[in-house]
């Protein structure tokens, strides 16, 4: 029996991403191709999220936006838009958290007891997260989750000039705030 990790290359054309025939599989029902959907999109939704609710927020709602695309999968209609698709129900997410989130939180010795961020690295995180929203997610897309122009254009359904333009305006919008 094939893998299924492996034949979404030697499936997709020219014309599709990568992913679709991943897509089209997961449809079908087949946990090992959405498993793998996951592993290909997680970056991109941690990197939406992480440009919207705090740090430790992040990988509960990860967790959230894959469980509603695997439980709305069968409404997408063309499995190209997958990436774009998958990042709205990130976008989405964040905003729900928003409108629910308490407005103070209460540190206990149990929540207290996190690692410590550097506070240079909390600093870049506040400044980018000032940023217009556009150049925030590709920011923390390319620095944060170290992917590339076209990566994060395959995966969030962007084109990859508005990518290049996203991160090199944001990233000297941020030089500029940082110096």
């Amino acid at each position: 029996m094939e893998n299924v990790l492996e034949f979404p290359a030697a499936l997709a054309t020219a014309d599709e991403p990568s992913g679709t025939p991943l897509v089209r599989a997961a449809q079908r029902g087949d946990p090992a191709a959405f498993d793998a959907l996951y592993a290909q999109y997680a970056r991109v939704v941690h990197g939406i999220l992480l440009a919207r609710v705090p740090r430790q927020e992040t990988q509960d709602l990860v967790q959230d936006v894959f469980l509603q695309a695997w439980r709305n999968l069968h409404t997408l209609r063309d499995a190209r838009a997958f990436p774009g698709w998958v990042a709205m129900i990130a976008r989405n997410r964040a905003t729900d958290w928003h409108r629910r989130a308490p407005l103070t939180v209460e540190v206990t010795e149990r929540t207290a007891v996190q690692p410590p961020t550097p506070p240079e690295a909390v600093q870049v995180l506040e400044t980018i997260r000032s940023l217009p929203e556009a150049y925030r997610e590709t920011l923390l897309l390319r620095l944060v989750e170290g992917m590339s122009g076209p990566e994060i254009a395959e995966r969030t359904g962007l084109t990859h000039d508005s990518v290049r333009v996203n991160l090199h305006r944001g990233m000297k919008m941020l030089r500029e705030k940082l110096s």
